[in-house]
């Protein structure tokens, strides 16, 4: 079974034995629900929070962005499979509006599993590599379930004080990452981009890269005119933050082909990996599933004998 169904379901679950048999998750804990607090960013935009990767007790899925605009909301991710009441329940803490548009910064599960809650009946958004990913998800035998409207490097919705900006910097986490700009706010979900300090996750099976990751990460943070960012599972930073992630995980590559150089294996590569102490709050892995030195390094090695 692909990487992310293992993924979604082992963490927010811990039941791997469901996720190779295929059969559906039991529904969400009341320690997940509980956990979903809507958080204001700004004017008009919100957050329900995500749950770190961390933790298992009240896994619920990434931080989604709840964008209060004149024709409805927007919501940027929808976190994992049967929490759609729960994030029409906190949206309508905050507004009455309807929901009317989906966009999800890449394809899985923690991130788009509740999308077909919405049945199809919202435009829903992503980069056209993410649907593709998402087509051969179990999820989306339905095509109608599928995002109706995508682009390839940037696209912009709505205007003036509801304007949306949607940009492709290129591959990293997975293959089809969206950064969502807010533009009259200021603000960018980076999704699992910038999912927490440490090294990334890195999907391959879905045209993920660490090598690439650094350069997108740093486009991204080159956009103008932001300085608030909505991360995949941790508090809302700055785009100074982002800046320093993608410092970060330039580093990393840098020591992965150092240590290739040098003839050492992922192994022993990987033992030696320390982060720098002038990132401070880091660590190397946020959690043994997640990535990590090793992992990471096997997917750079990969990718640099090419």
């Amino acid at each position: 079974m692909r990487r992310v169904l293992v993924l979604g379901v082992l963490v927010a679950f811990g039941m791997l034995s469901i996720a190779v048999s295929g059969q559906a998750p039991p529904g969400p804990s009341k320690q997940s629900i509980d956990a979903m607090k809507v958080e204001k960013v700004k004017d008009n935009l919100y957050i329900i929070t995500g749950s770190g990767a961390d933790t298992t007790d009240a896994f619920s899925g990434g931080n989604v962005a709840v964008f209060v605009t004149d024709a409805g909301v927007t919501l940027v991710d929808s976190k994992l499979p049967g929490f759609g009441p729960t994030i029409v329940d906190r949206v309508k803490s905050v507004t009455n509006k309807p929901i009317t548009r989906i966009i999800n910064t890449h394809a899985h599960g923690d991130h788009t599993g509740s999308n077909p809650f919405w049945g199809g009946k919202v435009e829903t958004i992503v980069q056209e590599d993410t649907k593709a990913n998402m087509a051969r998800m179990p999820e989306y035998k339905d095509a109608k379930l599928l995002p109706g409207k995508t682009y390839k490097d940037k696209l912009t919705v709505g205007s003036g004080k509801d304007q949306i900006d949607l940009y492709y910097f290129g591959r990293g986490h997975t293959n089809g990452d969206t950064f969502v700009v807010f533009t009259a706010l200021r603000t960018m979900h980076v999704g699992d981009m910038f999912a927490w300090k440490a090294l990334p996750f890195i999907d391959p099976d879905n045209g993920g890269s660490v090598v690439e990751q650094p350069k997108s990460l740093a486009l991204a943070g080159a956009v103008r005119n932001v300085d608030t960012i909505i991360n995949g599972h941790i508090p809302v930073g700055t785009i100074k933050d982002l800046q320093e992630y993608a410092a970060f995980t330039a580093d990393f590559v840098a020591f992965a082909q150092q240590s290739l150089k040098a003839g050492k294996s992922a192994e022993q590569a990987a033992k030696e990996y320390k982060v720098d102490p002038k990132y401070k709050g880091y660590t190397a892995s946020i959690n043994p599933m997640f990535g990590g030195p090793q992992p990471n390094l096997e997917i750079a090695y990969k990718e640099l004998r090419k």
